[in-house]
This record gives structure tokens, sequence and C-alpha cells, in this order.
């Protein structure tokens, strides 16, 4: 696969609503609203550093396993994680997926299953980009 190159911002205008921790997360055309994680201080409904990294690892895995369940025939009828990822201190120790698939046609055998995940979690470029375990606990 040749390089490619992938581009966010942010900006940030001073705070807003009290919050000096407030910006914003630009991704393309679409603007974040983001601030820090709640335990350091920040805003718990926007986004944050921390969830957006444990985040691009869950749709990584999400993308990569889609294709390859459609590849393989199967359909995919829903997808969803809950994601959670470890932070000792001064950086991630790990990341934990924790996959619910549902099938809209015949489910594959669990072996299938774990082959799928096991398959994603080899290709995702984010996975493979960090230095701490991402681990894959299907539902």
């Amino acid at each position: 696969m040749a390089p490619s190159i992938h581009r966010a911002g942010v900006a940030w205008d001073g705070g807003e609503d009290g919050d000096v921790r407030a910006h914003r997360v630009l991704l393309g055309t679409r603007s974040v609203p983001a601030s820090c994680a709640l335990e350091f201080g920040g805003d718990e409904t926007r986004a944050n550093p921390e969830s957006l990294l444990v985040a691009s690892l869950s749709g990584c895995h999400m993308l990569w396993f889609l294709d390859l369940a459609r590849r393989k025939g199967f359909e995919v009828d829903s997808y969803e994680d809950d994601a959670e990822g470890l932070l000792d201190g001064k950086r991630f120790s790990s990341v934990t997926l924790r996959p619910l698939v549902r099938w809209a046609g015949e489910a594959p055998e669990p072996e299938q299953v774990e082959a799928l995940h096991e398959s994603a979690q080899a290709r995702c470029y984010v996975a493979n980009s960090v230095d701490f375990p991402v681990a894959v606990e299907p539902s």
C-alpha cells in the first residue's frame, strides 16, 4: 500500500463557557467540540484526546472486521463496541475492545468470528502503531 497522509486539526479560541480547555477538533469539514477528560477538569459532554484515541482503535478494528466479514459472505446487521482504555497516570497501558456483532443472515461459527477479529486486529493501522496491548473481547 502506498503511503498516505491523514490530517486533523485543533482550534482554541480562548475557551468557551468558562472552560479554558474547550477547543474544537477539526476533521475535514466537521468540527467536534472537545475539552480534556473530566478527571483532568474538562467537560464530560465534549470529546477528549484520550477517548478519541480509544475510539480510533475501536473504529479501525470495526471497519476491518466489517470488510473481512463481507468478503467471507457474512452479513452483519449491527456492530457496537464498548471500548475502554487504561491510562496509568502518564501513558496508556492497554485498550480493550468489546465488540458486539449481530448477524443479519446465518451467523458464522464462533471460530470463524474469532478469526475475523484476529485478522481485523492484525490489519488495523492504528493498533499496529501503538506500543501498548489492544485486546479484543467479543461479547
